[in-house]
């Protein structure tokens, strides 16, 4: 993916070998010291984006980025985003389960220790620590290379040292022997640790750690299914008119279609790229890209945008923007733009991971030298650096942040709420204003009749039954909404004959003998003034609403009123919003007064209305400057970009799959009440996982210099470091009881 001037040109890496978000900052700072190279690396879409001089040779970038430990491509049509990853992953977390079970069961219960169990347990703890955690002692090579400590540094050290160690007590200690049971000494004894083995400490901490970065990989590798869902709306061929062909259609794949070409769409299609409406007539329902629920009418002159879908009549286009420069297009680089930019919330593992690593190893080392200084044989030092190893290695760690998630995603969903990762938890802490879109997210996003106003000399019944009759020949979202309430207030409706649209002014036909016309004014221009009906009319068009006309045999009848409604919910919801001390601002791309009505019936002081999609993300990013942390709820394609481009997205489950994907979160059940329930368990979660994440380095740092000392041996480091992971998932456990503030859970 290329764009730029004659100066500078932008480009797209693809970067792999990424393990924590430090490895992002490194090659993000390796990139930005090449001359006039500026670059960002996203760890999250695992991409760079890179601006660097006309001209420049990219083979440099690729370079650059290998010689830091990791590989670098420009984008292929053909890359599987990941999924051969995710993949690799899965396998060696189900191997690595399969085989350390029984290693683990071995070693905690001495019933099961038969004669050479030892033996055993190294036939299936060696592939766990060689094949399962290769991913891991790759990582540990390659930082190391480079004189960087991560927590694979950790992962890997503490699980060699524990295997190798087993390994030689195994081999050249005592620890062969037939009927060899795990002995339990508090302390550090001359000649002690060849007599025991720890490959479960080995096998059961690469089975846990491998287990969160798989958890982790999936979730991240969501972060481009925005961009492709958004793709993938466009229509994926189209009806061409050729010149030399006149009055012929040719279906070409729409890559084919240039600008300038006329094409033809027929009621139902999707429109297949921007353009100005030839000749036909028609509404056109542009929900999934604008989020309101009343189609546009257009004639010939009007201009009409791609993957929006042709509800009425037949319609030729004539193409003005194709490929890259359609509005769908742009709304993909504003989602895509809006993600790069987000700030990384960067684990406290990794974070402190940076100085604990080698500050263990070298903690390791220095209990080494000074045992062996002080005159002990080489196996007592050597038990005593290694219990320093094991009592580091980061088991409850790598359970900490999966633990707290698995148990509160869990909790989540059974209240409707999808947390996507880890990483977006940190911004619940901090949100003090809520931005709302207003249509599927406080309303119902779906038209609904309202009112109905019937003229003198007319029953509201039968005003409803004969237009209800008409509309029901009708595919527009308008009429299906009169003919549905019709339905459901009278039971069956009439046939109809002789039916037919009017030009974009609404429909006619013949009920019960009567000619019957409903739709806008001028369709009943020549049936007479009526005052009534009128100020009707200017009532519900004030009110942000659609008067729809109605009259048969010659005379104007009655009024029909629709429009979107508020959710049952969503005033309730706003409330709860407000007590979390939170400011709702509702935004929409509807006018002001549909807007203010919409705000003042739910109690939103703040509105921006009339925005366009990009408007949206330009509404959020003033609210972040005037210092506020903002979270985003939405529902529609239009609100993709927006949700990420807030502090934190909430996507409505019952919205568009592109606005799920660029959420944080996911509220399933489409009742704002969720989005509540939502900031609360999130932040509920996170403060689980800096718990989990204190006790277990607080409680490493306490127990090493017991280690150093002498006063724990390598078993008892493996008994502590399990202890200390029953306490982290016992911690999580506790987000179960999580309790929603609604009057009841709607699952479960």
């Amino acid at each position: 993916m290329t764009a730029g001037t004659d100066a500078v040109r932008s480009i797209e890496l693809e970067i792999a070998g990424m393990t924590c978000a430090s490895c992002a900052a490194r090659i993000e700072k390796k990139l930005n010291r090449l001359d006039g190279v500026a670059a960002r690396v996203n760890y999250a879409t695992e991409k760079a984006a890179v601006t660097v001089p006309a001209g420049y040779d990219l083979r440099a970038l690729v370079a650059e980025v290998e010689r830091a430990g990791y590989t670098a491509a420009l984008p292929r049509p053909t890359a599987d985003d990941g999924a051969d990853e995710l993949r690799s992953l899965r396998a060696r977390l189900i191997g690595a389960a399969v085989l350390a079970g029984p290693v683990i069961a071995m070693a905690m219960v001495p019933a099961w220790e038969f004669p050479y169990w030892q033996w055993v347990s190294l036939a299936l703890a060696a592939p766990v620590v060689a094949w399962a955690g290769s991913p891991f002692h790759a990582a540990a090579w390659a930082n190391l290379k480079h004189g960087v400590a991560t927590m694979d540094t950790l992962v890997s050290v503490g699980t060699l040292s524990a295997f190798l160690w087993s390994l030689y007590a195994l081999v050249l200690g005592t620890a062969g022997h037939p009927g060899m049971r795990h002995g339990f000494e508090l302390t550090v004894t001359r000649g002690a640790g060849t007599d025991n083995v720890y490959f479960e400490v080995a096998a059961g901490v690469t089975l846990f750690v491998l287990a969160g970065r798989y958890f982790e990989k999936r979730s991240k590798r969501r972060a481009g299914a925005a961009l492709r869902a958004l793709l993938e709306l466009g229509a994926k061929d189209v009806a061409v008119l050729r010149p030399e062909m006149p009055g012929v259609e040719t279906r070409v794949p729409v890559a084919r279609l240039r600008v300038g070409d006329e094409f033809v769409v027929r009621p139902g299609e999707k429109i297949a790229t921007d353009g100005i409406v030839v000749s036909g007539s028609s509404a056109v329902d542009a929900s999934m890209l604008t989020g309101e629920p009343v189609p546009v009418e257009v004639g010939a002159g009007d201009a009409v945008t791609g993957a929006t879908v042709n509800a009425g009549g037949r319609l030729v286009v004539r193409a003005t923007r194709v490929g890259d420069d359609t509005q769908l297009a742009q709304m993909a680089r504003l989602v895509e733009a809006a993600q790069s930019g987000k700030a990384e919330v960067q684990r406290l593992a990794d974070r402190v991971s940076g100085v604990f690593v080698p500050v263990v190893i070298v903690v390791a080392a220095a209990t080494l030298a000074i045992w062996l200084a002080l005159g002990f044989p080489v196996t007592t030092a050597l038990t005593a650096a290694v219990a320093v190893l094991i009592i580091a290695c980061p088991c409850a760690l790598g359970l900490a942040t999966p633990t707290a998630l698995l148990v509160g995603s869990g909790r989540a969903a059974q209240l409707g709420v999808l947390i996507k990762g880890p990483e977006v938890l940190e911004s619940t802490r901090k949100i003090d204003t809520v931005v709302l879109d207003k249509t599927g997210t406080v309303t119902t996003g779906k038209m609904t009749l309202v009112g109905v106003v019937a003229g003198p000399d007319t029953d509201r019944e039968t005003l409803l039954r004969y237009a209800g009759a008409v509309e029901d020949a009708s595919e527009h979202p308008v009429a299906q909404a009169i003919a549905k309430a019709a339905r459901a207030r009278l039971g069956a409706l009439p046939q109809v004959r002789d039916f037919a649209n009017q030009d974009g002014r609404g429909v006619r036909g013949e009920v019960d003998g009567h000619a019957v016309a409903v739709g806008r004014e001028s369709l009943l221009a020549d049936w007479g003034e009526h005052p009534e009906l009128t100020a009707a009319k200017a009532r519900a068009e004030a009110e942000g609403k659609t008067a729809v006309a109605v009259g048969w045999d010659g005379r104007a009848r009655g009024m029909l009123v629709v429009a979107d409604t508020v959710k049952p919910t969503s005033d309730e919801a706003v409330r709860q919003l407000k007590a979390l001390g939170l400011t709702p601002v509702l935004l929409t791309g509807d006018n002001e007064t549909v807007a203010r009505r919409i705000a003042d019936e739910v109690g939103i002081a703040t509105v921006i209305a009339g925005v366009l999609p990009a408007d949206k993300v330009a509404a959020v990013e003033r609210l972040r400057l005037q210092g506020k942390v903002v979270a985003m709820v939405g529902d529609g394609i239009n609100d993709a970009a927006a949700l990420a481009a807030a502090d934190l997205g909430l996507a409505m489950g019952t919205g568009t799959d592109v606005a799920i994907e660029a959420a944080d979160l996911t509220l399933v059940r489409g009742d704002l009440r969720a989005a509540v329930d939502a900031i609360r368990l999130s932040r509920r979660t996170l403060r689980t996982i800096k718990t989990n994440l204190f006790w277990a380095f607080g409680y490493n740092v306490a127990a090493i210099p017991l280690a150093a000392l002498g006063l724990l041996n390598p078993m008892l480091a493996g008994a502590a470091m399990a202890l200390s992971s029953v306490f982290v998932v016992g911690n999580s456990l506790r987000l179960r009881s999580f309790a929603s503030t609604t009057r009841e859970d709607p699952v479960g």
